[in-house]
């Protein structure tokens, strides 16, 4: 019988009185991660992190994170240094392969959910390794550069089909209009795209195996993810630290490739390992489990969808409202999670520069590959952050 982490610490709450906490709307919730650090640390303000990744995380997080790095769970010992075969970290993993499941609503569906290493990167050479038979063929839809990269690293195994691509338009928007041939092994798409500011809104019926890359927007928007055979996520957006990557697979579609996969590359052996076939990153799963408990105290991936959506509107109102900026991507495939946008006029991009490094606001730039601007509207990041942008943005416009 598994130990859930929760019930270890059972003993050390239940000495604790218990206090109901208040029930705040959904902009106090999500903005007391921002207010608590305010109210707690008068020598250095929290900034309004827009990175990219790694990312702004909840601040009861990095609280928890910093307590267990000293003691983890009153052991004496750091979480640092406790083995990763303990019954303290077992429950820890455990718990974060079923809460993963939970949110994504795949309990009892044939899932597994793993914790491994490598980041989303290495993702791109295990998913044809492992679903890509001898001799086959698979077919990715290509939407930024990540998409890119997998598609790089399928074809040392075997034909790999372009169906769609948005290069040529410099990714500026999701191609729509593709086929999916029925003989594929399987069909690979990126969910949303960090460095262009794009996020598929919805995807295609297919017959064929359906792989989805979601490091920047998994937990962020409620889908069917039964929809998905296989889901791939680096942690460092909306989840954790970087240095550990989640893999949900529906065990059914392993093994049937025909080729002989090394140990560390082969999803049937980790989820017979449990995640744990050779010393997992024990820091990063920790702070992905707490992660993943803030979210679902925060009510779910429901909850933070409506969150996340209206600090896209708020900035994207101004964005089109303002006459100094522009959005890069086509409209209707805005990302939730990444807006870029640009200044039409250059020559304000330094006092922009002063104005919103000025007010607290830190990671704006955008990727070092196209310039401009990019907000990153992870889950965590609070609403009154957005509103601090958009105040500099109307700033601007008056000083100008």
């Amino acid at each position: 019988m598994s130990i859930k982490f929760s019930d270890i610490i059972k003993g050390q709450k239940e000495k604790e009185t218990h206090v109901h906490e208040p029930r705040f709307n959904l902009e106090a919730r999500v903005n007391a991660n921002r207010l608590y650090v305010k109210s707690n640390n008068k020598q250095t303000m929290k900034k309004h992190n827009y990175s990219a990744g790694p990312c702004i995380l909840p601040q009861e997080v990095f609280n928890q994170s910093a307590k267990a790095i000293l003691d983890f769970n009153g052991m004496g010992l750091s979480l640092l240094e406790i083995s990763h075969r303990s019954d303290a970290f077992v429950a820890v993993i455990e718990e974060a392969r079923s809460l993963a499941l939970e949110l994504l609503d795949l309990q009892n569906k044939g899932y597994q959910a793993l914790f491994l290493h490598g980041g989303a990167s290495l993702e791109f050479l295990m998913v044809p390794y492992n679903l890509m038979k001898v001799n086959g063929k698979a077919g990715y839809l290509e939407t930024g550069t990540w998409a890119s990269g997998a598609i790089k690293e399928a074809t040392l195994f075997g034909e790999t089909l372009i169906l769609a691509s948005s290069k040529k338009e410099h990714f500026n928007h999701i191609p729509k209009d593709y086929n999916i041939p029925n003989d594929l092994d399987y069909f690979h798409c990126t969910s949303n795209n960090t460095i262009y500011g794009t996020q598929m809104k919805s995807f295609p019926e297919t017959n064929s195996i359906m792989v989805c890359d979601m490091s920047s927007d998994i937990f962020s928007r409620k889908l069917d993810f039964s929809k998905f055979d296989l889901i791939y996520a680096g942690a460092q957006k909306n989840m954790g630290p970087a240095g550990v990557t989640l893999v949900v697979v529906k065990e059914e579609i392993l093994g049937k490739t025909g080729r002989v996969i090394p140990s560390m590359l082969d999803y049937q052996l980790h989820i017979a390992k449990e995640s744990m076939y050779n010393t997992p990153p024990v820091f990063s799963i920790y702070t992905s489990l707490l992660t993943l408990q803030w979210l679902k105290k925060m009510g779910g991936i429901h909850t933070i969808e409506k969150i996340n959506n209206e600090k896209a509107n708020l900035l994207y109102n101004e964005i089109d409202r303002n006459p100094l900026f522009e959005g890069t991507a086509i409209i209707e495939d805005r990302s939730l999670m990444n807006a870029t946008f640009t200044l039409k006029n250059t020559k304000h991009e330094t006092l922009f520069d002063q104005l919103w490094e000025k007010s607290g606001i830190s990671g704006l730039k955008g990727h070092r590959s196209v310039g401009g601007y990019r907000a990153s509207l992870y889950n965590a990041l609070p609403l009154d952050s957005v509103q601090i942008l958009v105040n500099v943005m109307k700033e601007l416009e008056n000083l100008v």
